[in-house]
């Protein structure tokens, strides 16, 4: 009676399954469909189904309250945990998903006809490529195209909310649609002047007193108004600049060239999504334009011109860029943002956006250029609440080259209220920042938060065209001159033993108003903006919503964020601190040492610990005074030193200072020639009169370079091996197909096949199991009734199994199934059946089996011959 009921269950899951699998559709935690695509003008087609696609798969963080709670205590200077930030690691282990949850997305994405091509766990991302057949498959959604509401083109996007077959939703797909196309956040002075009515010549410009060709404002000239000190260069920090366009550094080299400086940062161009590099075509397929590229690194060298290092992370979708600044190494302390896009939905990146303030990490947006923030003049993502948002400012100088002399509001400052409508965060609601004056919001994010000069007075370089003057302005520079800026003070924090800064609005923010009143520091610390109106609003005393609290003043604010130390030091470190030496080669690491408390002498260099046969030589010997610098420590191995591990003790010394550092120096012998066989599947059945084969793998090392003859032995009569190729090329690795021909007189058995690899002197060799089965006649299906059900939690039910023979086939069919879920046994009564005939293919769930729905595959072997059949099963409650 209870085997008939729990059939009956099946039957009933059959006619529901479709229903089912829906309700147990797990959602994604952000919207994706445009508002365009819900309320606006039906689809105009869809996307051809073959149509390959590259998207982010975001996975949510595992505790974000606890995250929250987190990032408050470590911006809390009255907190025990204050500014102890996370590893990158230590932070996936607390925050970030677990490994069965992202490898459990991988798999999914494999199931469902991707490829993987990136992502890490650390960086809560899994990218795929795969066609638009299987992203509406995987995501039950459909791809269409629409008339874009403001814009002569058509876009693409999904026509409902994505929905998985995960046990567990995710938190966003980046790359379902391309309603929005990043923007850079800088404008040429003849369009600004379109914009708003009036002649190109009629646009104020206070580009009088900069160092670059007529009067033009370099980045340097940037440093010398808003910093004005020689001591911090930004050494022993990185930057990173988000880019959705590679770029040609034969511009930078230019601009360097031009203006008669020299660039001592080096570079890295980083894809972050497969995304070139190289700035010749945009995805668009036209002309690449890096005047953004290039200008954010001009203004972010000019302010820090020691960085140790500038990376340029360039991707095609913002999670990929974002995870990528919050993972690689060495991590970006700084990062500078000049894109403006409109996401599907504003949270989209915050994970990211705090996972970077728990890892001490500061993330700067340019507000925009196009005055008041609006539901059409896009803010983000400058409004998110926890990025520092950078408007602009029309700033003069003394001189060229000289310190800051006045400075008003750029009249088209991005700023205002946050249109994404994102909560105002607890640090604009200090009481006093918000007030009648500036007009801002007490329930919603205002911007900007700081600022620095934006107007059409700077000197760029681009395209390999000739470079222009006071052509371009924008709160794109303004950006990466903050970047810059906050390296500056990361350098003095670092050397007075403190960590970086961090995210610094909760910083800013209660240094500057305290009490409902501005307090002394503010007017010491910032140029407060008091003129000067961009669209609804007006700079004002204290925090307003065109410049926010205003531009750096000078090393003031550096010493408020970080408090010099006053005792004259240097720090002196190694990087690599590992090397790895073959004998008879060279290994090297970069010696770095950086001064503060007024230290002001030579670093004199040397070493001690080398082993026999190790010399290690300094470039150059000493770093100069004030004694900020970098030396490149090599080591060169000869071939007669013994293997093993040393650690070699650098010391530095000056002003009757010393420092050490050590670098753990392994010697390896030299590689030794060699290579591997390897044989795939190393079991073959093969019928009487048929054909099997094997994939044979070499796989080389040490250097080995030669090709790799193949051949085979212990074949029985009858049985012939050949070889597709014959030999491995040189250098040797690579595969050929073993193909095993049995004739119909061989006798049935099983043999061992023995491959032979014979190249450079040595040979190795691989089994190949062969069992030779009768010749099959005839041919059968297999089915199962019903197709798909459900069973509850301690039942168990049964469907039947049907081989049906046709062409006088009358052998054995034994049965397997796999894909049986966790808690679930699965049995087959008979275990085979001959000939045409029926199995009960009984399943028993246990009490506690998880819920969810499963693909079991059962499969029916014959001989050589195999067939399949699927029924699709629950786990209802």
């Amino acid at each position: 009676m209870v085997r008939k009921a729990a059939q009956l269950l099946l039957f009933v899951g059959a006619i529901l399954s479709i229903a089912q699998v829906n309700s147990l559709a797990q959602t994604v935690l952000t919207r994706h469909v445009r508002e365009a695509s819900r309320t606006g003008a039906p689809a105009t087609g869809r996307l051809p189904a073959n149509q390959v696609m590259q998207l982010d798969v975001v996975l949510p963080l595992r505790d974000s309250a606890g995250l929250k709670s987190f990032l408050k205590d470590i911006y809390d200077p009255t907190s025990f945990s204050y500014h102890r930030f996370l590893t990158v690691p230590e932070f996936t282990e607390r925050f970030g998903p677990t490994q069965a949850d992202y490898d459990a997305v991988v798999h999914f994405a494999i199931e469902n006809g991707f490829e993987v091509v990136g992502g890490t766990r650390d960086g809560m991302e899994v990218q795929i490529k795969g066609p638009v057949s299987a992203v509406e498959s995987a995501f039950h959604i459909t791809l269409n195209t629409y008339k874009h509401p403001s814009e002569s083109r058509e876009f693409y996007g999904p026509d409902r909310e994505p929905t998985t077959d995960l046990p567990f939703p995710l938190w966003h797909v980046s790359g379902l649609d391309n309603y929005s196309i990043p923007h850079p956040m800088y404008i040429k002075k003849s369009d600004y002047a379109k914009a708003h009515g009036i002649p190109e010549d009629k646009v104020v410009t206070h580009a009088t007193t900069g160092s670059g060709p007529s009067a033009s404002f370099l980045g340097s000239d940037m440093r010398a108004a808003y910093y004005g000190g020689t001591a911090l260069t930004g050494a022993g920090q990185n930057l990173g600049l988000f880019e959705y366009l590679g770029t040609d550094l034969t511009d930078l080299d230019t601009y360097f060239t031009n203006v008669g400086q020299t660039n001592n940062v080096p570079i890295t161009l980083l894809s972050t999504d497969g995304t070139s590099t190289s700035c010749t075509d945009n995805r668009a397929g036209g002309d690449c334009d890096d005047t953004e590229q290039t200008l954010d690194m001009t203004q972010a060298i000019g302010m820090a011109p020691g960085l140790a290092s500038l990376v340029m992370y360039i991707g095609s979708t913002d999670t990929a860029i974002i995870s990528a600044m919050t993972t690689h190494s060495p991590l970006p302390t700084t990062i500078g943002c000049s894109w403006g896009w409109t996401p599907a939905d504003a949270s989209t990146l915050d994970p990211y956006f705090e996972k970077m303030s728990a890892q001490g990490q500061n993330f700067f947006a340019a507000s925009g250029d196009s005055s008041t923030w609006s539901a059409s003049n896009e803010a983000w993502p400058a409004d998110d609440a926890n990025v520092v948002s950078v408007g602009g400012t029309d700033l003069t100088t003394a001189s060229a080259g000289g310190p800051w002399k006045s400075e008003t509001a750029w009249s088209d400052s991005g700023g205002g209220i946050s249109p994404d409508s994102i909560p105002i965060p607890s640090w604009q609601q200090i009481s006093g920042v918000i007030n009648s004056s500036n007009k801002g919001s007490t329930t919603l994010r205002n911007g900007p938060d700081v600022s620095a000069n934006a107007n059409f007075t700077f000197y760029t370089c681009a395209d390999q065209t000739a470079c222009l003057a006071n052509e371009y302005g924008g709160t794109s520079f303004a950006t990466p001159m903050w970047a810059a800026y906050i390296a500056l003070a990361n350098q003095q924090a670092v050397a007075a033993g403190d960590k970086t800064l961090g995210f610094i609005n909760p910083t800013i923010y209660a240094q500057n108003e305290s009490g409902g009143a501005l307090t002394s520091a503010y007017t010491t610390d910032f140029h407060d903006i008091t003129s000067g109106t961009s669209g609804s609003y007006s700079a004002t005393t204290g925090y307003d919503l065109v410049t926010g609290w205003g531009s750096p003043n000078g090393a003031n604010l550096i010493n408020a964020l970080a408090p010099a130390s006053q005792t004259p030091a240097f720090t002196l470190s190694a990087s690599p601190t590992s090397v790895s030496v073959v004998v008879g080669n060279s290994g090297a690491s970069t010696i770095t040492t950086a001064v503060s408390g007024g230290f002001d002498s030579a670093i004199a260099l040397t070493s001690s610990g080398a082993p026999t046969g190790v010399t290690v030589t300094f470039s150059p010997t000493s770093i100069a005074a004030p004694g900020s610098g970098t030396s490149t420590a090599t080591l060169a191995v000869a071939s007669s030193t013994a293997p093993g591990t040393y650690t070699i003790t650098v010391t530095g010394t000056g002003d009757s200072i010393t420092h050490t550092a050590t670098i753990s120096l392994t010697v390896t012998s030299a590689p030794v020639p060699a290579f591997t066989l390897a044989a795939s599947p190393t079991s073959v059945s093969v019928a009487q009169g048929a054909n099997g084969s094997s994939t044979i793998t070499t796989t080389v090392s040490g250097g080995f370079d030669s090709a790799v003859a193949l051949s085979a032995s212990g074949q029985p009569t009858g049985v012939t091996a050949t070889f597709s190729p014959t030999s491995i090329a040189a250098p040797g690795s690579g595969t050929s197909t073993l193909t095993l021909a049995v004739a119909s007189t061989t006798a049935t058995g099983t043999y061992t096949i023995t491959v032979t690899g014979t190249g450079g002197g040595l040979t190795h060799t691989a089994t190949v199991t062969l069992t030779v089965t009768a010749a099959v006649t005839g041919s059968y299906t297999l089915s199962v009734s019903p197709t798909s059900g459900y069973l509850d939690r301690g039942q168990s039910g049964y469907a039947v199994v049907t081989v049906k023979a046709s062409g006088g086939f009358d052998s054995s069919v034994a049965l397997s199934a796999t894909g049986i879920p966790s808690g679930v046994t699965g049995s087959f009564s008979p275990t085979s059946v001959t000939g045409s005939g029926t199995s009960d293919f009984t399943l028993t769930v246990s009490d506690s089996a998880p819920t969810g729905t499963s693909t079991i595959t059962i499969t029916g072997t014959s001989g050589s011959t195999t067939k399949t059949t699927t029924l699709t099963f629950q786990v209802r409650r």
